[in-house]
């Protein structure tokens, strides 16, 4: 749907700028954006590349290890219906943890692990599980403690500080997530009151 989107607006585009003579005006733009997003792409592999590394010394220094272990009880309240020591399990608590660390791209392969889990154990293969739902909508807010994404972008269009939106993306995430969790808690007490 969204490829139907942006091809109509594109195509609008040519021709309104066809129209009314401006033709060259959307040639430039068309050829600095495919600049800039060149631009931008080279400077999220350095940072993805940065945090991937910074990701795999600390599990491999036992540090992811030892932050699953840390939020194994928020997992035990949010998951009450995945068994202890499900491969699942270990898929969220990474997720949640890329995350956090604001690495979404190396959050998303956990993701789509953990979901393949949880439709093994789900009984209804035609609606989504609580257990799925729960970890859609924490997935989704996204506690992040770095939003290296956010941080790249404004790096890349010159930002003064880059990082001065530390303090308003952990609130922020931090409420969403709040949010998603107790919506999430209230829906699978109705759901289980059904």
């Amino acid at each position: 749907m969204l490829n139907y989107l942006w091809g109509f607006m594109i195509i609008i585009g040519v021709i309104v700028g066809a129209m009314t003579g401006k033709i060259d005006a959307v040639n430039a733009a068309a050829l600095s954006s495919a600049k800039e997003a060149i631009v931008l792409c080279i400077t999220m592999l350095g940072f993805t590349a940065l945090w991937t590394g910074i990701m795999q010394v600390a599990r491999s220094a036992g540090i992811i290890d030892a932050m699953t272990r840390g939020i194994n009880p928020l997992l035990r309240l949010l998951f009450p219906d995945i068994p202890d020591k499900h491969p699942a399990k270990e898929y969220i608590a990474s997720n949640m943890i890329a995350n956090f660390l604001g690495l979404g791209w190396a959050a998303t392969p956990m993701g789509l692990k953990a979901m393949q889990e949880l439709k093994k154990l789900n009984q209804d293969k035609e609606i989504a599980s609580c257990d799925m739902c729960t970890f859609l909508i924490i997935n989704i807010s996204a506690l992040q403690l770095i939003p290296v994404n956010i941080i790249a972008y404004r790096t890349q269009y010159g930002s003064v500080n880059p990082t001065e939106i530390l303090g308003a993306a952990l609130v922020a995430t931090s409420v969403s997530t709040l949010a998603g969790i107790l919506f999430s808690i209230v829906a699978r007490k109705l759901a289980r009151s059904k």
